[in-house]
């Protein structure tokens, strides 16, 4: 049997590596062979934080093996960063979750009004100004359509801005995962992108998600039907 990449799990804003283990659980009960990779996603900016993947791969991974990377939110920024600064490594694919591809219109609300809440966070990512995705890496995007989540306080604030600005706005474009607009999280050059009945946390947990990663990794696109 052929052996499977390495799946390097990527955590979001405020949070730690051990919110990746029930996904990388599931990975692993699937013979993926994973790791968790934690990084300080407030104190240091994605330049920092993804040199410091590719410290890490250096370290504890032959070049010859092939990754596969899964990133949640700001993760799946780094991803985007660490593959197009760090082109050594053989990248299998990538499937991101509740990725804001375009920039983060409640993380930018943050920003303006208590920047110390996401710190660094914010430049060369949330901001939408990471680096643009290389031809050559196959990407799926997870999004959530169940608007729960803290972020949904500023969502809910500007959905009601663009409601007075334009009558016309689509239903489709307000939807969000309590924090990430579906919008946000399409970018032309993914080669999949599906929506999954999901909040932007609760994908983390969420049985059917793991598994759209997995078809993914394993199939280069998602399941459906």
């Amino acid at each position: 049997m052929q052996q499977k990449n390495r799946v390097i799990l990527i955590h979001g804003l405020h949070q730690t590596a051990w919110i990746m283990r029930p996904l990388a659980k599931t990975l692993q009960a699937a013979g993926f062979d994973t790791h968790q990779y934690g990084y300080r996603s407030m104190r240091d900016g994605i330049k920092t934080n993804s040199s410091r993947l590719n410290s890490w791969l250096e370290a504890n991974h032959h070049p010859d093996q092939p990754i596969d990377l899964i990133g949640h939110s700001l993760g799946g920024l780094i991803i985007r960063d660490f593959v197009n600064e760090y082109p050594k490594w053989q990248i299998g694919r990538c499937v991101t979750l509740g990725t804001p591809h375009n920039g983060s219109i409640s993380g930018d609300y943050i920003w303006r009004l208590a920047p110390a809440i996401i710190g660094k966070s914010y430049e060369q990512a949330l901001d939408g100004t990471v680096a643009p995705l290389p031809k050559n890496i196959s990407l799926g995007v997870i999004a959530g359509n169940r608007p729960h989540g803290v972020g949904q306080i500023f969502l809910q604030y500007h959905n009601r801005k663009l409601r007075k600005a334009d009558v016309e706005t689509p239903s489709e474009k307000l939807a969000h995962d309590g924090t990430v607009y579906i919008e946000e999280t399409k970018l032309e050059a993914a080669t999949d992108h599906i929506i999954m009945s999901v909040s932007h946390t609760g994908m983390l947990v969420n049985k059917e998600v793991a598994k759209q990663a997995m078809y993914f990794l394993q199939n280069g696109q998602f399941k459906r039907g």
